[in-house]
């Protein structure tokens, strides 16, 4: 194999991440924050997605201060060989890195821990990941011939687990533009990806009490698309 044959499989190659919907005034109007992708990225330009992104190796050497449910840790494990941990620790990430949010819980680790590239803001808080907060929803992978491919699971958080103010973005980092939190009734009318808008309707079900049992999975592996759930 030639070395251009060689980054074009690279690129094709399917790539582990984690995606995190935080959820404001469930009970009333429920919110959801959302953030615009720069026009010049070579994935979803333009788009309004979720703070989220791949998962990096570093992700797994990240403590968690408390575990997730079972039932999620149950189906995080189905059909993959991933950590829970690192794919919870990864969403975290994400939300300190693209929104400036502190999801977590105080842990006296944190301070002993060598923090590796991407996590030394957020541990220098002395906070670690809580995996209690997180609920396990959605996962999709990319289908074939796109630029980019993600084994993407989304969770659930409420915005009241968050350590610092909701509205305050000051501590982001640029991939992000125009974070708001986006009232559900009104997502649709944002420029977003197709799959974006599935997620927000499995929230919107899940909020009615209406979600079918299990966490749907678009599972792209093959030549064809298959529905499932885990």
């Amino acid at each position: 194999m030639g070395q251009e044959d060689a980054r074009i499989l690279d690129k094709s190659a399917i790539r582990n991440a984690a995606t995190i919907i935080m959820l404001r005034d469930a009970g009333t109007r429920p919110r959801v924050l959302m953030g615009q992708r720069g026009k010049a990225a070579a994935f979803m330009p333009s788009k309004f997605v979720f703070p989220g992104g791949a998962v990096d190796a570093v992700d797994a050497r990240i403590p968690l201060a408390c575990a997730p449910t079972p039932d999620c840790a149950t189906r995080l494990a189905n059909q993959s060989d991933l950590p829970a941990a690192a794919l919870l620790a990864a969403a975290t990430r994400e939300l300190w890195e693209e929104t400036g949010l502190l999801l977590g819980a105080p842990d006296p680790r944190a301070e002993t821990i060598a923090a590796p590239q991407g996590w030394r803001g957020y541990l220098a808080t002395g906070h670690l990941p809580d995996g209690d907060a997180l609920r396990f929803v959605f996962r999709a992978i990319t289908p074939p011939g796109r630029p980019r491919r993600f084994d993407a699971r989304f969770f659930m958080a409420d915005a009241e687990r968050l350590a610092n103010d909701p509205d305050d973005f000051s501590s982001a980092e640029d991939e992000l533009s125009h974070l708001q939190w986006v009232p559900l009734d009104e997502a649709r009318g944002f420029d977003m990806p197709f799959i974006t808008e599935v997620v927000l309707a499995e929230i919107g079900a899940i909020l009615k009490g209406e979600a079918q049992p299990g966490v749907p999975f678009f599972n792209n592996t093959g030549e064809i698309s298959r529905f499932e759930r885990l």
